[in-house]
């Protein structure tokens, strides 16, 4: 049975609700949204339907409902009731005056049929499964909304106002497809749906009458590699971007949400002292590639190329690892986009440091273990010049430090020096929120030693603090916590030896009871009972 999608105008149209319970009240609200005038029968009315009765002008009739309910004048009849016999004579009587009907749950009983609706107003998205499984509908209309901004309306308003003007502005079909198209994907739809409608409405006038392109940058985080944890937000700067320029951190699944058309550049600093621009396939779109230069020649020459595409019109998305505003340049390149007079967006992302402790079940805070965390950068830390080891060696903090492999032996050594107990909890993970993500657990006196033997390699997060006895990777390091919390004020010199090879969060869910036990020095404390390893 196929329905053909439609939307129906009933404002002013006269319809029926046979039934006054909880199918009726939902199906009364979306009529009620219609402007139609609104008959409902039952025995048994619903308080919520009395109350919208009396304030949208519904007229009730409390009595069983009659044939003479049915006829002609009537543009939709809806029959919202269990009884069988009632909707076969609703049906019966709908077809006999050519009146659309729609008995709910029995779509044999029905000329037309309520879809799920996603209502960003005055965009409808109606989903239907031909009455198959209105479940699978709803759930289909989920995932429709988690994509569509709740103020996507307000871009078919900015439409609405300036239709005529970009009509007679241009008279052809698609110069005006592909004008809207750039206000969607350009700063005035994001100051529409901002509420900013009218300095949206000036822009856009502005980009009409103004025959000089009009190119934007949008510095854009990509969060820590998962790539379903960039925002919504994010994902409509990539599909509306003209060119992306990405970095190695940043997870190629990303570019699926890109236009077939958009241009994908590839700035990444391959090395320590290379940079290289270049397309996915991986030829050199430019001759860009300069071995030996330093990075912050690298990094102007990056800078350069966001602003000549942006002077060139392009909407440019600069796709950046985490967030762009931590340890990384898009401080340096918002300053320069902004001396060039390029409009700037900001969208910011989970940065590496809080999906790596949230992947491994590690709060970054704790009031009985951490009342401040500590963002910081490895490379700057084996220089005295740039680091308070005294402050970075405080208790009762946690430390979450970026880019720490290399110098991870100078700075534990320096910590536990500073004052730092080195029996304090730590952990290197790798790969962070990535399916081939790994950590390895230790103490500040020891963690540098079992990195090097596991053979770590990969972008790596180091956390130091007594928040990392609370991993869910390893359970019996949770009787650390409790042994904080029966002991205070006080808090542990020891700890029990940390598993010496690296390991992954255990699985939740169906398959936690069948789950490999990685807490293999653990074993007299393990918690999986199912492993048997343990028993």
């Amino acid at each position: 049975m196929f329905f053909l999608p439609l939307f129906h105008r009933l404002q002013g149209r006269s319809c029926l609700i046979i039934g006054g319970g909880a199918t009726a009240l939902r199906k009364l609200r979306w009529l009620i949204r219609s402007g139609a005038q609104i008959q409902v029968v039952a025995p048994v009315i619903d308080p919520e339907i009395r109350r919208l009765a009396e304030q949208n002008n519904i007229m009730l009739l409390d009595r069983v409902f009659e044939h003479a309910d049915i006829h002609a004048d009537l543009t939709l009849v809806i029959c919202a009731t269990d009884a069988a016999s009632i909707s076969e004579e609703a049906y019966a009587l709908s077809m006999q005056h050519r009146v659309l009907v729609n008995c709910v749950d029995r779509t044999d009983l029905c000329t037309v049929i309520f879809p799920a609706i996603v209502d960003r107003f005055p965009i409808l998205v109606a989903i239907s499964s031909m009455g198959q499984s209105p479940t699978l509908a709803r759930t289909v209309r989920g995932w429709i909304e988690q994509r569509l901004p709740n103020a996507l309306g307000r871009l078919a308003r900015l439409a609405g106002a300036l239709r005529t003007d970009v009509k007679d502005a241009l008279a052809d079909v698609d110069a005006r497809k592909a004008f809207w198209e750039k206000v969607f994907g350009g700063p005035a739809a994001e100051l529409a749906m901002q509420e900013k409608m009218a300095e949206a409405v000036a822009m856009t006038r502005a980009q009409l009458a103004d025959e000089t392109p009009t190119g934007s940058l949008v510095l854009l985080g990509a969060g820590p590699g998962d790539p379903e944890l960039i925002t919504l937000k994010g994902l409509r700067a990539l599909q509306s971007a003209d060119v992306i320029l990405y970095d190695k951190l940043a997870n190629p699944a990303l570019w699926e949400y890109a236009r077939r058309d958009a241009e994908l550049i590839d700035v990444g600093k391959i090395g320590p002292r290379e940079a290289i621009f270049a397309t996915p396939s991986g030829d050199q779109s430019e001759a860009l590639q300069k071995p030996r230069e330093s990075g912050t020649t690298m990094q102007a020459r990056i800078n350069a190329k966001l602003v000549d595409l942006a002077r060139g019109g392009k909407q440019v998305v600069r796709l950046k690892g985490g967030d762009a505003f931590i340890f990384g340049r898009g401080g340096e390149e918002l300053l320069v986009a902004q001396e060039a007079g390029i409009a700037v967006e900001i969208i910011p992302g989970i940065t590496a440091g809080m999906g790596a402790s949230s992947y491994f079940g590690i709060p970054l805070t704790h009031r009985d273990l951490s009342q401040s965390v500590r963002f910081v950068t490895g490379h700057r830390l084996s220089d005295s010049v740039y680091t308070d080891w005294p402050e970075m060696a405080k208790p009762r903090q946690t430390l979450v430090i970026y880019m720490g492999l290399v110098t991870l032996p100078t700075l534990t050594r320096e910590l536990i020096k500073a004052g730092r107990d080195g029996a304090t909890p730590a952990v290197l993970i790798e790969n962070a929120t990535l399916p081939a993500q790994r950590a390895v657990y230790g103490v500040l006196a020891d963690l540098a030693a079992r990195v090097e033997a596991a053979q770590i390699t990969g972008p790596s997060i180091v956390i130091v603090g007594e928040v990392v006895s609370i991993s869910t990777a390893v359970p019996s390091l949770g009787g650390w916590l409790r042994h904080v919390r029966s002991n205070c004020p006080g808090r542990p010199r020891t700890l029990p030896d940390a598993p010496a090879e690296p390991v992954q969060p255990f699985q939740t869910g169906a398959d936690a009871t069948s789950r490999e036990c990685h807490d293999r020095n653990f074993q007299p404390h393990c918690e999986n009972r199912a492993c048997g390893k343990h028993a």
